[in-house]
């Protein structure tokens, strides 16, 4: 049993790959099949649809964001030290689940309604999360709240990306980006506990 169980969470990764890397539209559930070795009723026994398969892929990375945030909640509250935990953590999950952010960030939209509500859900629950380490006294509404939280983690899911094209040494990409976010989230944290006045432009 552990083995078989083994064997199909290899086949969870190779599905992943596969979604990521060719687009979860573009695979269908035989093609998935044979792509796994798996005979087509053996692959609907464990999902009824390939939306369900990717639920779940989807939940994975949100539980495994989690995770991380509860870790780094058990540490010391050092507001700056915090920001850098935060920072590096999102930074390692890139570099261990590529597929994962590629995959959230591209193909969510083709889950039906259920299904995109608990995406939604667990969205925003890591989110509200992730601003609540950052900002525990923020000086928001609640619509507010989650545009702050959303703002940060699009920032941190989405910066490595940004330099994706670019040949640079792992020290100067980590440096680049380090100091992009560290920048970023701490102007947006000054808006959110109100210790940056709103910046007004005039029209002369």
């Amino acid at each position: 049993m552990a083995e078989r169980c083994s064997r199909f969470a290899e086949s969870r990764d190779k599905a992943l790959e596969l979604f990521a890397s060719k687009g979860f539209g573009q695979v269908g559930m035989r093609e998935l099949a044979a792509f796994l070795g798996l005979a087509p009723g053996s692959l609907y026994h464990h999902y009824p649809s390939k939306q369900h398969l990717l639920l779940d892929l989807i939940e994975e990375f949100y539980e495994e964001l989690l995770a991380t945030l509860g870790r780094i909640e058990r540490q010391p509250r050092d507001l700056r030290g915090c920001l850098q935990n935060v920072i590096h953590a999102h930074l390692n999950l890139h570099r261990e689940m590529p597929w994962h952010f590629r995959l959230v960030e591209r193909d969510s939209g083709c889950l039906n309604e259920d299904q995109q509500a608990r995406v939604r859900q667990l969205q925003e629950h890591y989110e509200r999360q992730l601003l609540m380490i950052l900002c525990p006294t923020p000086q928001l509404s609640e619509q507010g709240l989650l545009a702050a939280g959303h703002a940060i983690a699009s920032v941190l899911n989405n910066a490595p990306s940004w330099l994706a094209l670019h040949p640079l040494d792992d020290w100067e990409r980590n440096e680049l980006l380090e100091n992009l976010l560290s920048g970023a989230i701490e102007r947006l944290l000054g808006h959110a506990s109100g210790d940056l006045p709103d910046v007004q432009t005039k029209v002369a």
